[in-house]
């Protein structure tokens, strides 16, 4: 559980190094039957913004802690890449594509924490 928080934490500063935006930090934990136990979704400004926040998400949690991503889909058109660190899944979305599968209602029954944008 503790390296899970610290995996969380390290993926939100690797996101916010590359400008991510509007971070949703779902906690699934009290919840049963899931396929991870933390979900993290993003948004980037464009396909560009969206590969630029997965390949630096990538190398920045390898580096800071070792880990790596057991996949990482959706490079193809970069409207949603997702990172799957077994216990954490990590969603970087252009806007549309967030608005419309509105991932965070989905999970509305988990503990949703918004992180505060970098200026």
């Amino acid at each position: 559980m503790k390296f899970e928080k610290e995996l969380v934490n390290t993926i939100i500063d690797g996101i916010q190094d590359n400008k991510g935006l509007k971070i949703v930090v779902a906690d699934l934990t009290k919840i049963g039957n899931t396929i991870c136990n933390y979900m993290i979704i993003c948004e980037g400004n464009s396909n560009t913004h969206v590969n630029a926040i997965a390949t630096n998400l990538r190398e920045y949690v390898r580096e800071h802690i070792g880990e790596k991503p057991m996949a990482m889909e959706g490079f193809e058109n970069c409207e949603w890449i997702v990172a799957d660190y077994a216990d954490v899944m990590v969603h970087i979305m252009q806007r549309e594509p967030r608005a419309f599968y509105d991932l965070e209602h989905l999970w509305e029954d988990a503990q949703l924490t918004e992180i505060e944008d970098l200026a």
